[in-house]
């Protein structure tokens, strides 16, 4: 991600402290970080210290074939790509989750929950129930958009454009991941990957040899706070210049950098040979396939090494490739499963087994849904259509209860059996995951709206 070069002019120098936009301002980054460090240290801690991973699965996923199979139905009121018995006794998923399905007495499974709309609206992640923000946003409105001691930004977006230099970016034609609402665009998400000045600035454009010496690098960046000593000592440094250096060249570039990653780690959650041209070549959308399979695994990986590095919500998405209409630009059910639910597959319990292996699981919570569910009578095609009534939910970590399984479709599993989890439930059960519902009802700063959304909803009953 870095570029080290040995191109670091005026303009650059002036640019370079801000980090690609990332709101540490052009202040003189180590003031920055012990101002807010007295701030932070001055006030009861607001959050859990718990982070939300948020995976879109952009296209409406049928509830069928993900968790929710319904084999005991007659056709055609069931999963058409079978099913696979998980590790809790008498639960099965949709066939092609073969990796994932020994993981579920990890897992909470939402079999009656209803998003609440029955098109591409990006609900829940951006619906009435966020104030049409990005919960992310919601969530860098209390804390701030950058870390207080390292700087990493509080709020991501990460896209296939931010492991891929050819993947896309955002598909922001049935609305936008980075929506704030009425927050103000202070409170976006940071989306790495976007092009622009963001990302050139976050560019290291110093020679390699300069950036093992502390003292010629901070002559360099700091140049915008002072000149160098007229004796030219750059000793004595204290510790929040210290720390500063370690925001530049530590915490927020290695946070964003795969490369620093175990390779083997790297390797296990690849999905990319799960790329097949074949298999759908016929279909318009086939750009929409390669950039899935090539990017979700190390999309995840990414937004773990963020949560890992102190990053609070990160909103992960691949491409538009869940609706499964069985057209000239979707595929059907079977072969639709086959090419974006494997690499799913393969990608969440690569990420599982990851978190559970680190230590991780109670610290960062693991939302997986889409923006509908589908048809309970597939189409002539092969595929299903269309369908508001309910929506596939699945979640890991964060504290939740593990190996649950809450509520239950209809017969036809076309809608909840049982009381409806809606996204109100959804978005409570993050918030009070991010934040200490308490302490933050007692905050006067934060406005009405934010603080109604965030501490006055009722979590996943069972899931709390």
């Amino acid at each position: 991600m870095f570029d080290l070069c040995d191109d670091l002019g005026g303009s650059n120098r002036r640019e370079f402290l801000r980090i690609g936009s990332l709101g540490l301002g052009a202040a003189a980054l180590p003031q920055l970080l012990a101002t807010r460090a007295a701030a932070e240290a001055a006030k009861t801690p607001l959050t859990t210290g718990k982070s939300v991973i948020f995976l879109f699965l952009h296209g409406g996923p049928s509830q069928y074939e993900t968790f929710d199979p319904n084999m005991t139905a007659s056709a055609p009121y069931c999963s058409l790509t079978g099913e696979v018995a998980t590790s809790v006794p008498g639960v099965t998923f949709g066939g092609t989750f073969q990796r994932l399905a020994p993981l579920a007495d990890k897992l909470a499974i939402v079999r009656s929950y209803r998003s609440g709309s029955g098109d591409h609206k990006l609900q829940p992640l951006i619906c009435d129930e966020t104030l049409n923000a990005n919960p992310g946003s919601l969530y860098a409105r209390v804390v701030g958009t950058n870390h207080p001691r390292h700087g990493l930004p509080t709020n991501v977006g990460l896209f296939p454009n931010a492991v891929d230099p050819d993947g896309p970016g955002a598909n922001q034609g049935f609305g936008r991941f980075d929506s704030t609402g009425t927050l103000g665009t202070a409170y976006q998400p940071f989306i790495p990957g976007a092009g622009g000045p963001v990302q050139e600035n976050m560019k290291l454009r110093i020679a390699r040899e300069r950036v093992d010496d502390r003292r010629s690098l901070l002559r360099q960046l700091d140049r915008i706070r002072r000149d160098a000593d007229s004796d030219g000592r750059f000793d004595g440094l204290d510790g929040f210049e210290q720390q500063a250096f370690d925001v530049v060249l530590g915490g927020v570039a290695s946070a964003f950098d795969l490369s620093r990653e175990d390779p083997r780690t790297v390797a296990r959650y690849d999905t990319s040979h799960l790329h097949r041209p074949a298999l759908w070549a016929d279909k318009n959308n086939r750009k929409h396939y390669a950039a899935n399979a090539k990017s979700l695994g190390k999309l995840l990986l990414l937004a773990r090494r963020l949560c890992e590095a102190g990053c609070g919500f990160v909103t992960v998405s691949t491409a538009f490739v869940w609706d499964m209409h069985a057209d000239v630009n979707n595929l059907e059910m079977p072969r639709g499963m086959d090419l974006v639910g494997s690499p799913l597959d393969h990608a969440l319990s690569a990420y599982v087994e990851d978190v559970e292996a680190r230590g991780l699981s109670d610290d960062i919570l693991l939302v997986v849904t889409g923006e509908m569910g589908r048809t309970p009578r597939a189409n002539k095609g092969g595929g299903r259509d269309h369908w508001g009534a309910i929506t596939p939910l699945l979640l890991y970590g964060g504290g939740l209860p593990r190996g649950h399984v809450v509520g239950q479709s209809s017969r036809d599993g076309g809608e909840p059996g049982t009381e409806p989890i809606t996204t109100a439930n959804l978005i409570s059960t993050i918030m009070h995951r991010l934040f200490d519902v308490g302490t933050l009802r007692l905050d006067p700063a934060l406005p009405g709206d934010v603080l109604r959304v965030a501490t006055e909803g009722r979590p996943i009953p069972g899931l709390h």
